[in-house]
């Protein structure tokens, strides 16, 4: 994996792509962690995590949470935030949408530069929103 993160230009790639990659990210965290917890099958695991990496979910995250961001931190979620987006879930605002879209940038911008002890920092606070 390390040699193709190497090919991912930080400064050139987009907002939605770093938030496509966050997205993928943060579903595999959530994902382990509630299996952790849990002996359920994965259909009700599945349920379990929608509270967690639904936009929703998400956009009310970002929000408990931006206060614990850097400077930096909060600008990426920020250029995430902003992209422009062509289409939005019908369960969902579009205020909530872009703000989980800046949250899974910076999910994503923080597994693709390899900040993995802020990266598991973020994601442990984020799931304490939930309990």
């Amino acid at each position: 994996m390390e040699e193709y993160i190497d090919n991912i230009d930080i400064q050139t790639v987009s907002a939605q792509t770093l938030a496509f990659i966050g997205d993928a990210v943060y579903n595999v965290y959530i994902r382990t962690y509630l299996t952790s917890k849990s002996t359920a099958k994965a259909g009700l695991l599945h349920n379990q995590s929608i509270k967690y990496v639904s936009a929703k979910g998400q956009s009310e995250t970002i929000d408990k949470i931006m206060d614990m961001l850097t400077e930096e931190e909060v600008s990426v979620y920020k250029r995430g935030r902003n992209t422009n987006i062509s289409t939005v879930s019908k369960h969902v605002d579009v205020v909530e949408y872009k703000k989980a879209t800046g949250f899974e940038c910076l999910i994503g911008y923080l597994y693709v530069t390899r900040q993995k002890e802020r990266l598991d920092e973020i994601v442990k606070e984020s799931i304490k929103c939930f309990n």
